[in-house]
């Protein structure tokens, strides 16, 4: 689980300090900052995957072994906060976003760190600790700027005397990923590469959503899934898996008879010409395909899938997540949304623009429920709506939805 995350100098995030819960909601205008938090998770994502600085944030098409990577919005030329024009032209070594992150797995905390330069294409410092303990760290960059030089720990993480060997990398990929293929004599302890491993799934473990209807109402190019694509594909995959397990599909079809408008009783999995799947939903007699079924209700049929995914991400990002959805049904979205949270999987971030769902939030969850503002010079701001002046004395005769609503979050932040 993602436990805290820093940002500096990414987009309009001049520095961004979040300590996050298992599910945590953003709000504000368009504009505000919300997407690019999101991005930032991207760069990490990509950190993950191994890719190198340039296809991180510029992207990566399709290889024999690899997947395909769209890139972050806006590519490397974009990715560095510019406050205002420069007098002088802008000194590339200084176009660097430093993000940092710390999380659990079982009793250990790790803590990772990464600065990257996008326009030079290459990682100028990073670092890996485990529960306090030092794996590696970059000590220097060369001249040239395509080799740099780390620390890494050469004795054991549960030995009390520290030993590190500096070893040389790449500069253009990340240490992290570059690790695993030291040899014994740089990384001897087998535990080490089990260390690593477990951070580069733990970056790489994300999920965003992106739905586009037009997409859902396709034919699943597979017969099964076990995670729904970024936009939707394979969506009837991924249902035709759920129905195979009797709860899950239960509990499916149950979320979908209280947050869908009509009566639904069941769904169905219809075939295409070559036995392909495609998406249905059956009420009484009838039977509606996902050709005719309207945009909000293929949506939340979708999200209500990738949250019962049998392979899912360790962090789900949802974008307004009340769209298309009726809101009269928003308060049973938010009950969604806890209850598969609080199950332990995935950790959810998601952003919305609906006072509706911020009624229905709980006094506990405001400490990650994160207000976002954009000032006049650019600068994003986010912070948890708890910390805001006098919130908690002033939530307690306005409900939260009301101060959204009118602009006073705005207004005090």
């Amino acid at each position: 689980m993602l436990t805290k995350i820093t940002i500096e100098r990414f987009k309009s995030l001049s520095k961004v300090e979040l300590s996050l819960g298992q599910l945590n909601l953003f709000i504000g205008t368009n504009a505000s900052g919300k997407s690019n938090l999101f991005d930032a998770l991207r760069v990490l994502q990509g950190v993950g995957y191994g890719f190198t600085v340039t296809e991180i944030f510029d992207g990566k098409p399709k290889g024999s072994s690899s997947i395909v990577w769209d890139g972050i919005r806006g590519g490397s030329a974009g990715a560095v906060l510019q406050l205002a024009a420069p007098k002088k032209r802008p000194t590339p070594s200084r176009n660097v976003i430093r993000l940092a992150v710390e999380f659990k797995i079982g009793v250990d905390q790790y803590e990772y760190e990464i600065e990257l330069n996008p326009t030079l294409g290459i990682v100028q410092q990073e670092s890996l600790c485990v529960s306090g303990t030092r794996v590696f760290e970059i000590i220097k960059l060369s001249k040239a700027r395509d080799e740099i030089i780390a620390r890494v720990r050469h004795t054991d993480l549960r030995d009390e005397d520290e030993d590190f060997v500096p070893v040389s990398f790449d500069s253009h990929l990340p240490v992290l990923h570059q690790s695993l293929e030291l040899d014994s004599e740089q990384l001897p302890f087998p535990g080490m590469r089990e260390v690593i491993n477990k951070c580069l799934i733990e970056l790489s473990n994300v999920q965003r959503l992106e739905l586009s209807p037009s997409i859902l109402r396709e034919y699943s190019r597979r017969q099964k899934a076990e995670q729904l694509g970024e936009h939707g594909e394979n969506f009837a995959a991924l249902v035709k898996t759920l129905c195979t397990n009797k709860q899950t599909r239960a509990e499916y079809i149950s979320w979908l008879r209280e947050l869908t408008p009509a009566e639904v009783d069941d769904v169905v999995i219809l075939k295409g010409a070559v036995n392909e799947p495609f998406f249905a939903l059956r009420e009484g007699k009838h039977t509606f395909p996902a050709q005719v079924l309207s945009d909000g209700t293929l949506r939340f049929s979708a999200l209500a899938a990738a949250l019962f995914q049998p392979d899912a991400p360790g962090l789900l990002l949802l974008e307004e997540i009340e769209n298309g959805i009726h809101p009269t049904r928003l308060r049973l979205l938010v009950e969604l949304l806890r209850s598969r949270a609080q199950a332990g999987k995935p950790q959810v971030l998601a952003t919305t623009h609906s006072p509706i769902v911020l009624a229905w939030l709980k006094p506990e969850e405001y400490a990650h429920t994160f207000f976002c503002l954009r000032d006049e010079r650019g600068i994003s701001h986010i912070q948890p709506v708890s910390s805001l002046p006098q919130f908690e004395s002033i939530v307690k005769r306005t409900p939260i939805s009301d101060l959204f609503a009118e602009g006073w979050l705005e207004s005090v932040l």
